[in-house]
């Protein structure tokens, strides 16, 4: 795809997009332009549309680029093209909101020619947004702590859910934290959990942690408290909220990636090693190893039945 000169007209899969102002810098820091990050989203498309299909996407726009006013946005736009679709969602001092759903290439890279840089996915599919399909686990670490306590922690969440025949997928927040996805994706009404109970179970083994690891693990947003220490964050699978997708550019100073990673790499970062992933970075691993986060949209498990 050409990204350069003031705009384009181009084609994805039969749908034709106007692409404007494709030479402005998005992150000066390195000079990445909306060109490269329409193209960098044209060419993850493919690993990462299955990801946010069928569910309620708001947008994180960064028009001035990433030193720039952002927004968010969870309307979709009116202006969007007949072939956008849209999907009633949690609602705003308005009501209902519709948002958008990125069900195709052509809307992904339609919504990065509006520079939403971030996407924000939901737990829940927009048909059933009482049902969450997985349990997050958001590794956030109060300085001087940083990815390795994060990996640290995250290896023992990894163990302690084997400990269940649980198993959960990382990847990185493409920020300065990790985040462990554990797949449910129930089949039945009867393998549905609420998010009341994914955010026990997850505030649950947060706390198991914080017993053992005191000095390491939190498991309350206080920031007197935060000092070194990792915060699991366990509520952000409570009804209505969201992560920043797979896959999904972050509007850092470089453009860094939400990236799934091995669990090879979470130890190696644990003793050390790098665990930051920019977008050309992301799609030559993608090029090498698929979808290593494809067992998030497949992979059916079930979480212990709360007591009493």
């Amino acid at each position: 795809m050409a990204t350069k000169g003031p705009s384009i007209e181009t084609e994805v899969d039969g749908r034709r997009l106007s692409l404007s102002n494709l030479d402005k810098v998005l992150y000066p820091e390195t000079g990445f332009t909306k060109g490269e990050v329409i193209d960098y989203y044209a060419r993850i498309a493919p690993v990462m549309v299955p990801h946010l299909e069928g569910r309620c996407i708001t947008f994180r726009r960064y028009p001035n680029g990433v030193e720039g006013k952002d927004f968010f946005e969870k309307r979709c736009p009116s202006h969007r093209p007949e072939w956008v679709e849209v999907a009633r969602g949690p609602g705003d001092r308005n009501g209902k909101v519709d948002y958008c759903r990125l069900e195709e290439p052509a809307s992904l890279v339609w919504a990065a020619n509006l520079a939403a840089l971030e996407l924000h996915v939901p737990m829940a599919r927009a048909a059933d947004l009482d049902t969450p399909t997985m349990v997050v686990f958001d590794l956030d670490p109060g300085a001087p702590a940083a990815m390795g306590e994060c990996c640290e922690v995250a290896l023992h969440i990894r163990d302690t859910l084997a400990g269940l025949d649980l198993e959960c997928l990382p990847k990185t927040s493409g920020s300065k934290g990790l985040q462990l996805y554990l797949p449910l994706n129930p089949r039945t009404d009867a393998e549905k959990i609420t998010h009341e109970h994914a955010s026990s179970f997850a505030l649950a083994v947060a706390q198991v942690l914080a017993k053992h690891m005191p000095s390491l693990v939190l498991t309350v947003m206080k920031k007197d408290l935060r000092t070194g220490k990792i915060f699991v964050d366990w509520s952000q699978n409570s009804h209505h909220k969201t992560t920043i997708g797979v896959y999904s550019l972050r509007a850092r100073p470089h453009p860094t990636v939400s990236t799934p990673v091995t669990w090879d790499e979470v130890e190696a970062a644990a003793d050390g090693a790098p665990l930051t992933f920019e977008a050309a970075d992301v799609l030559d691993r993608v090029a090498a190893h698929g979808d290593l986060f494809a067992a998030a949209l497949t992979l059916t498990q079930h979480l212990p039945v709360p007591a009493g």
